[in-house]
């Protein structure tokens, strides 16, 4: 048996509880984890915002070592270093032909399975396919992608999500150039990764958005210019910034109405804005024709960071072997199991980075 965080029920509190993982089948891997980071997706799962069947095993941005691998499987072997892949391609649907990998339609059609089981017998389902919440998890083998050497196992888990997602936000998405200015919204983990990503892109003017002072510092260190207390007067704060234009692109990491409409008020005629952030039904932004006309800036959401981990990660280990982007900076928090809880309490107060699940 081996300790997890279980989701029994939307909206209802996690359970730390021991559960039974089957050994790998065919395409399986067994992975003992050695750290995982605390999503604002898992939170979503909790409240309802995205849906999955419960009871699950949440987690999603994780890496480990393996332990067993299933018939069939041959990139990795027991003892590999592996980062988790919580939205693998199929590699046949129309947008995996087209190169959109990061749009697969199957990419969650394991969310369904039965990943274990508890200790009275229950079944239970994988969150975002991975499980990561646990000591130990059993994925189907496209989940799995050999660790990057040079980096320590327990940082390499953020570039499941946090990194890959923010990194490509910048690159992929507002595909940022040398010399623009960028305005960051919410710097929580894919918020920080954005950060170090501009700066890696060549922007010039780097400025960062959040509710919480606090953050300053935080924001400073991954290579904002400036920062900015998210409020009422923010979009007339960052055009002061930037020459009075408004910034070149804004990246929104938040998923709220009011912070999405403040990234699109705060970009210049013509700017761009990529939505990262993941909000609810509920959040609804509102736009006059007249105003879509004379700004004629662009507005696109962005899943994943439109990254593709295989081609992507070896890219972004570059940058961090070079120094370039410091994965440990973004560590604000590190916990075990118990600490989940307290995490999502944090993120829903806009405290901290990324809290790193340590086992």
């Amino acid at each position: 048996m081996v300790r997890a965080a279980i989701l029994p029920a939307v909206g209802a509190p996690l359970e730390i509880r021991e559960i039974v993982l089957p050994d790998p089948g065919p395409g399986q891997v067994r992975v003992r984890l050695a750290a995982a980071g605390v999503c604002h997706s898992d939170l979503s799962l909790t409240d309802g915002t995205m849906r999955v069947p419960v009871p699950a095993v949440l987690g999603h941005e994780g890496a480990g070592t393996v332990l067993a691998v299933g018939a069939g499987v041959t990139h990795v072997a027991p003892g590999d270093w592996v980062v988790l892949n919580w939205a693998p391609s199929c590699g046949e649907c129309h947008h995996c032909r087209i190169g959109e990998v990061w749009l697969c339609v199957k990419a969650l059609s394991g969310v369904g399975g039965v990943h274990a089981h508890d200790a009275e017998g229950v079944e239970l389902h994988p969150g975002l396919n991975v499980a990561a919440f646990a000591e130990e998890t059993v994925v189907a083998a496209n989940c799995v992608l050999p660790a990057p050497a040079g980096i320590p196992l327990e940082e390499a888990a953020l570039l499941g999500c946090a990194v890959l997602t923010g990194y490509g936000a910048v690159h992929h998405s507002a595909r940022v150039r040398a010399g623009e200015s960028v305005a960051v919204f919410g710097v929580g983990g894919v918020g920080l990764a954005a950060l170090q990503a501009a700066r890696i892109a060549g922007a010039g003017t780097v400025v960062a958005v959040d509710v919480s002072p606090a953050k300053e510092e935080l924001a400073l260190a991954a290579g904002a210019t400036a920062f900015v207390r998210a409020c009422d007067t923010t979009a007339r704060e960052i055009r002061a910034l930037t020459e009075g234009r408004g910034a070149d692109v804004a990246v929104e990491c938040v998923g709220r109405a009011e912070t999405i409409r403040a990234a699109w008020e705060s970009t210049r005629r013509g700017g761009r804005t990529t939505v990262v952030g993941i909000g609810g039904k509920d959040q609804r932004v509102e736009f006059h024709a007249l105003e879509i006309f004379h700004f004629a800036r662009t507005l696109s959401g962005c899943v994943y960071g439109n990254s593709d981990p295989a081609r992507d990660l070896p890219v972004i280990a570059e940058h961090v072997r070079a120094g370039r982007l410091d994965l440990g900076s973004m560590v604000t928090d590190r916990i075990g199991l118990d600490g989940i809880p307290a995490a999502f309490e944090a993120m829903l107060a806009g405290k901290g980075g990324r809290s790193l699940v340590v086992f």
